[in-house]
């Protein structure tokens, strides 16, 4: 199959129908559009989602509210004010239901406005055009902003205007920088982004299209997160296969040949790197939240379809052009290769082996200390936190609740079957509760209004949500939702994914790496120092983020999506180093063919460990903390791992086990047990015995 891959005018074949194949499929299909429901983020099976399932049913159910609050810059509103306000308020949409309320102390009023629309991109342009509406000609000193559901909706939709674009240029732009300077050519770096760049397009595609015929949820940050991953972990795969083909152009005159070799050496490690990744991401589905199960198989097809075009389109390309493809640092036969040189990474790998029990103890204890962050911290962020830029909504929340009950701009949503007037009664009898009311009544089912006086977000806010849910239960089949309720849920269901999929994801990985290396203790070794990674990268991530970005809390979805994307990417580099490693040992032994792998694999490792970073760090250009917390984890953590796990830690416990690191499997078989490798390495085997472990 390599062979074929390589000829001349297979390879010229390959990369024309493969790119004009893909390209056409992205014309003719496009991405599938879908249209959002009201429970899209809401835990399946949770109270809220029931409440918004039955409010459904409900005539002129669709949408949601917004509240406009109208204050003065000082002092208290004039009755001339109240009545400019009240003529603003009345050429507002069903003006009739959104009466003015003047607060206590006189300084603001507010109006609660219906918001007509059921999907996000409808919703933003009906608070746009409220905004515009309410803000004129208004008297000198009064101001209005617009809060509720549908503004924070709106808000957020603002954020993924335009996002998945602002992505993708972000993130070309980041990869092609890298890719030059770890090239230092002006032109190999274009065939990586090329392939790339028209897989990450592909996927897009392919994913979306996937999900819909499973009818499973997808939202706006999903395809954003699928390019940041198509890119990162496609260009990770083409540098080790551009590395091993430039080393393979070291020792064969022939480049088809060299590259034959070249892909049939890596095509283990990326095959097996790329079926862990998708095991990982395919855990996923077993979430609560039907937005993470859509971007768990998005991100699985992604990979599928990087790891396909780098193991076939990217090969078939290279060799078209001759070695000049490298100029100025041109490979010529009769260098030394990587494994045989004293490059900075086989002097790393000399060091470790001198004194690896000191290096595994220092590691470890340094990991630790970076891991000991996780006791300090909080989760669940307020709705005020969800931002980082804060947007007028939040603004206009925060001064409606100095004159107004905390709940008032966002209460919480009863629907119920039983009688509304014994509902309402039930809601004011709970601590907590500043007054109920019914707003919607038909066909036997009712929606109650109960306005929380706690701070939105706050431990008290949530307090009162369990207790009116508490008092309800002896009503039939009412159920509480709103923004206090649904983070309620969501942190619920959050806590609920952790203790489900972490230890699944583990199994699966170790599984996996087990039938790879068919081995028991290197698989073992592998997945804890992951585990290490991650526990540090989150430690130290929590020290980032209370003291130089400011945030409150770490979101609840933050642990997961990090800690499935690290697992799976971690091991990706273990896998590239180990494959080398063990190929190594075949010819000489444990010791020696960890250092040998490490010094083959160094530079590439280290290289594609910095632009993964780079690339998730990216998801920093979205004013949302979430995606700036996940990509500052997996930041932190896939540094962590490619310039010390990987570089010192494992190689260490690998030095002090020896044989024991690939038990039960032999690290090098008698030479008329070694698989054909080529008639000059058999002859240098029979006539070099491998040395012996120490």
């Amino acid at each position: 199959m390599t062979d074929r891959i390589t000829r001349k005018w297979w390879a010229v074949a390959i990369v024309i129908l493969a790119l004009a194949g893909a390209m056409g499929v992205v014309s003719a299909l496009g991405e599938a559009q879908r249209t959002a429901a009201s429970t899209d983020a809401l835990p399946v099976g949770s109270d809220s989602a029931a409440a918004l399932q039955l409010r459904d049913r409900l005539p002129e159910s669709e949408g949601s509210t917004a509240v406009v609050v109208f204050s003065k810059d000082s002092g208290a509103l004039s009755p001339a004010d109240l009545t400019a306000i009240e003529g603003r308020v009345a050429q507002l949409p069903a003006a009739g239901r959104a009466p003015v309320q003047r607060s206590e102390d006189g300084t603001a009023a507010l109006a609660v406005v219906p918001v007509d629309a059921n999907d996000a991109t409808a919703t933003a342009e009906l608070v746009r055009d409220l905004r515009t509406t309410v803000k004129a000609d208004l008297p000198t000193g009064v101001t209005a902003q617009v809060t509720g559901p549908a503004a924070v909706q709106a808000d957020l939709a603002a954020v993924f205007e335009g996002a998945n674009t602002r992505l993708l240029i972000a993130t070309a732009s980041v990869v092609a920088l890298l890719l030059v300077l770890t090239y230092r050519s002006p032109i190999l770096w274009i065939f990586p982004l090329l392939v790339v760049g028209v897989a990450d397009r592909l996927a897009a595609v392919l994913a979306t299209h996937t999900l819909a015929a499973f009818s499973i949820v997808w939202d706006e940050s999903t395809i954003g997160i699928l390019s940041v991953l198509v890119f990162g972990a496609g260009t990770d795969y083409a540098l080790l296969l551009i590395s091993r083909y430039r080393d393979e152009l070291r020792s064969h005159s022939d480049r088809r040949e060299a590259m034959s070799l070249a892909l049939r050496r890596t095509a283990e490690a990326v095959l097996s790197s790329a079926v862990t990744v998708v095991i990982g991401l395919l855990t996923l589905l077993l979430s609560l939240f039907p937005a993470t199960r859509g971007l768990g198989l998005a991100c699985a097809v992604g990979v599928v379809v990087a790891a396909v075009f780098v193991l076939l389109v990217l090969p078939a390309a290279l060799v078209i052009f001759d070695r000049w493809i490298f100029w100025p640092k041109v490979p010529r036969e009769g260098e030394a290769s990587l494994v045989d040189g004293h490059s900075l990474w086989r002097r790393v790998g000399d060091r470790v082996a001198a004194h690896p029990k000191r290096i595994i103890g220092v590691t470890l204890v340094a990991l630790a200390v970076m891991a000991a962050g996780i006791g300090a911290i909080d989760t669940g962020l307020k709705p005020s936190d969800q931002f980082l830029k804060k947007p007028e909504a939040i603004a206009a929340g925060e001064r409606l609740a100095r004159s107004f009950p905390a709940g008032s701009a966002d209460p919480a949503v009863i629907v119920t079957t039983a009688d509304p007037a014994a509902v309402t009664s039930a809601a004011k009898a709970v601590d907590g509760i500043a007054g109920a009311r019914t707003v919607k009544q038909a066909d036997g089912l009712a929606e109650v209004d109960a306005v929380i006086t706690a701070a939105p977000g706050s431990d008290a806010a949530t307090e009162t949500v369990r207790a009116l849910r508490a008092a309800l239960t002896a009503l039939p089949d009412s159920h509480v939702a709103g923004t206090e309720a649904v983070a309620l849920d969501q942190a619920e269901a959050s806590s609920r994914d952790r203790l489900v999929i972490f230890p699944i994801v583990l199994a699966l990985v170790l599984l996996a790496l087990g039938l790879l290396l068919r081995s028991v203790v290197a698989p073992l070794v592998l997945v804890a120092t992951v585990v290490a990674t991650y526990l540090a990268s989150v430690g130290a991530s929590w020290w980032i983020f209370t003291k130089i970005f400011g945030f409150s809390a770490l979101d609840d979805g933050a642990p997961l999506f990090a800690f499935v994307f690290l697992v799976a990417l971690g091991v990706d580099y273990n896998i590239f180093l180990v494959t080398r490693a063990r190929e190594e040992s075949r010819l000489h032994g444990s010791r020696e063919g960890m250092l040998r792998g490490l010094a083959a694999t160094g530079g590439v490792i280290t290289s594609a460990g910095i632009l993964l970073a780079a690339v998730f760090a990216v998801l920093g250009v979205l004013p949302l903390v979430v995606l700036a917390q996940i990509g500052v984890i997996i930041c932190v953590g896939v540094l962590l791992d490619t310039l010390v796990v990987r570089t010192l830690l494992v190689p260490a416990i690998a030095v002090v086990l020896g044989d024991r690191f690939w038990w039960p499997r032999r690290p090098h078989p008698a030479p008329e047990q070694v698989p054909n490798q080529g008639e000059d390495e058999s002859r240098e085997l029979v006539a070099t015995p491998s040395p012996a472990n120490p």
